[in-house]
């Protein structure tokens, strides 16, 4: 099993977090969807939930700050240094939504967007890691930058967070490709493909699942819709679905070893 105990790498996606009008609503949600038991870390932190597999910490569900925001999943990337990432962000044509802040014995974060409009999140930790477990049910199994200008966001996200770019074996890199930071792949960037016209640059977040079609028949039980039905890929089966507020996420079950 895959997990952490300690930092992630600065530059290594590390942490996604959702904002929901009903938490409540939340939890029921995907402790079905992905088996995740979530924990409420009380009124001082705005009862945002941790939620855990077996024990280590997956993503976290909270609030959203007013009733005008929208709900969606922030995928957060590790930084040694929340300022300093900060200033890279808006020297290279993004832009600064939520600044450096801290939160009490946890860490350091900002909110930023790429110069394409792609909203992301900054980690800096200062005693929460981020995630404990990943590449199994219930941990983030992989992330997509899905871009209106896939030039321009491979410029900014090497000039932030230092990273080089490869192919995937069938597709252009214009396209689409891998990011990483030297070592294996820690995600995708790339255009659009095929979402419909008029679609913001964004990005996916994906959660392992051990069975694919029940993750999304308890999304479709439980008020959420889907977006993609499950297909078989080279790399497992995929589906991208919304949960009940709407907030769009994948899931993937690996392929059998």
């Amino acid at each position: 099993m895959p997990t952490r105990d300690t930092a992630w790498p600065a530059g290594t996606p590390c942490w996604a977090d959702l904002s929901v009008p009903d938490v409540a609503k939340a939890v029921e949600f995907y402790s079905d969807v992905l088996g995740w038991s979530l924990v409420d870390s009380g009124a001082e932190f705005g009862h945002y939930h941790i939620a855990q597999v077996n024990g280590h910490a997956a993503a976290g569900v909270g609030p959203v700050m007013g009733d005008a925001q929208p709900s969606y999943w922030t995928l957060y990337i590790a930084s040694d240094d929340t300022d300093a990432t900060a200033k890279l962000i808006t020297d290279n044509g993004g832009g600064v939504i939520m600044p450096p802040m801290d939160v009490p014995e946890t860490g350091r974060m900002c909110i930023a967007t790429d110069p394409t409009g792609a909203t992301f999140g900054v980690w800096q930790s200062l005693g929460m890691h981020g995630a404990g477990i990943v590449n199994e049910p219930g941990g983030i199994a992989w992330e997509d930058a899905r871009l209106s200008d896939v030039e321009a966001g491979r410029a900014f996200y090497t000039a932030v967070f230092g990273w080089s770019y490869g192919e995937i074996p069938g597709m252009d890199l214009a396209e689409y490709g891998t990011f990483g930071s030297g070592g294996d792949p820690l995600g995708g960037l790339g255009g659009m493909l095929g979402a419909p016209e008029g679609t913001p640059s964004h990005w996916v977040v994906y959660f392992g699942t051990a069975d694919i079609d029940a993750a999304v028949a308890a999304v479709e039980r439980l008020g959420g819709g889907v977006m993609q039905p499950a297909m078989e890929t080279p790399y497992g089966h995929m589906a991208f679905v919304t949960d009940p507020f709407g907030a769009p996420f994948a899931l993937h079950q690996a392929p059998e070893r």
